[in-house]
C-alpha cells in the first residue's frame, strides 16, 4: 500500500506509483491528477462541513481554493494530509480522496508518512523555539539522517528554494524567533520542503503578512511550482488570480465552479461564482 511504510526514512521517499500520475492519460490527453476527490462529505460531529465534493488537482501547478468564511476550503485542506483525524468526532462519512492513486483513508494508510509526502504551512508562522538551523533539519533527524555534511547541504538548498538563504546564511545558529513574520514564514516553507515532500499545503499563508513580505511568498510559490503540487486556502482573490493556475469556490460546504484561473475570473459559468468575483456576496 503506497504511504504505509511507518519505517521508510524521510530521505529515502517510498514509491509512490509515478506511472499513476504519469501514464494514466485522460480522454484530453493530459496526465491523472495528483489529488482526486470523489464525492465527499465531511462532519464535525453531525454538524455536515462539505458535501459531494468531486475535485481533481493537477500535477505541479498551483491550485487556489476561494469563497468566504466558513465555506469548507480549510477543511477541506486538511483533509488531504488528514490533519482533521487530530479533532474529535471530524470524519469523511462518504466519498474518496486518492494521491497518487492511494485511497488516503484506506486503514492502511499511516497518517504520519503521509504527511511526509503532503506537507503543510499554516496561517500564522510557526517556528520552532530553535536555531534557523534546527527549523530546517528537525523532519530530516526525526527521520533519520544524522550525517552532518548530508544535512548541511538539504538545509542550504531548502533555505535556497526558499528565498531565505541569503538573508540567514550567516545566521544559522540563531534563534528562529528572532526572524521577521515574513522570515517566518518563508523559514516554514524551507522546513516543509526539506524533507521532499511531493504537494505543499497552504493555509492562507499570507493573511498576517505585510504587502512586502506577500509579494515575496507569492513569488516563490511561483517558483516551487516547477518541483511541487501547491494547495493554497486564500482569502483574497486578487492573490488567487496572481499566483493560481486553477481555482476552486466553495460555498456553504458546496463546490460552486472549478476551472483554470483565467476562467474562473473573467468567464465564470454559475451566476454564484460572478456574484462572488464581484463583490456581491462574501
Amino acid at each position: 500500500m503506497l504511504l504505509e511504510n511507518p519505517n521508510s526514512s524521510l530521505m529515502e521517499t517510498p514509491s509512490l506509483e509515478e506511472d499513476a500520475v504519469h501514464t494514466s492519460p485522460s480522454d484530453s490527453g493530459e496526465s491523472a491528477p495528483i489529488i482526486d476527490i470523489e464525492g465527499v462529505d465531511f462532519h464535525y460531529g453531525k454538524s455536515k462541513a462539505l458535501s459531494d465534493i468531486t475535485l481533481a488537482i493537477p500535477e505541479k501547478q498551483v491550485t487556489a481554493f476561494i469563497g468566504p468564511s466558513g465555506c469548507g476550503k480549510s477543511t477541506l485542506l486538511r483533509c488531504l494530509n488528514r490533519m482533521n483525524d487530530l479533532i474529535e468526532g471530524a470524519q469523511i462519512s462518504k466519498g474518496v480522496i486518492r494521491i497518487l492513486g492511494t485511497d488516503i483513508y484506506d486503514p492502511t494508510v499511516d497518517p504520519i508518512e503521509l504527511r511526509k509526502h503532503v506537507g503543510m504551512v499554516f496561517q500564522k508562522s510557526n517556528p520552532f523555539p530553535k536555531t534557523i538551523y534546527d527549523n530546517v533539519a528537525y523532519g530530516l533527524r526525526v527521520g533519520g539522517l544524522t550525517d552532518k555534511h548530508g544535512l548541511d547541504e538539504i538545509v542550504e538548498r531548502s533555505l535556497r528554494s526558499a528565498a531565505l538563504w541569503d538573508e540567514t546564511k550567516d545566521r544559522l545558529k540563531d534563534n528562529a524567533m528572532g526572524l521577521s513574520g515574513g522570515q517566518q514564514q518563508r523559514l516554514c516553507i524551507a522546513r516543509a520542503i526539506a524533507v521532499q515532500p511531493k504537494i505543499i499545503l497552504m493555509d492562507e499563508p499570507c493573511s498576517a503578512l505585510d504587502p512586502i513580505a506577500t509579494m515575496r511568498i507569492e513569488k516563490l510559490i511561483s517558483e516551487l511550482k516547477s518541483d511541487y503540487t501547491i494547495v493554497i486556502v486564500t482569502h483574497n482573490m486578487q492573490q488567487a488570480s496572481r499566483v493560481s493556475d486553477r481555482t476552486a469556490l466553495f460555498y456553504l460546504g458546496e463546490l460552486v465552479e472549478e476551472g483554470t484561473t483565467e476562467q474562473i475570473f473573467q468567464n465564470p459559468d454559475k451566476k454564484e461564482t460572478e456574484d462572488y468575483i464581484s463583490g456581491r456576496f462574501g
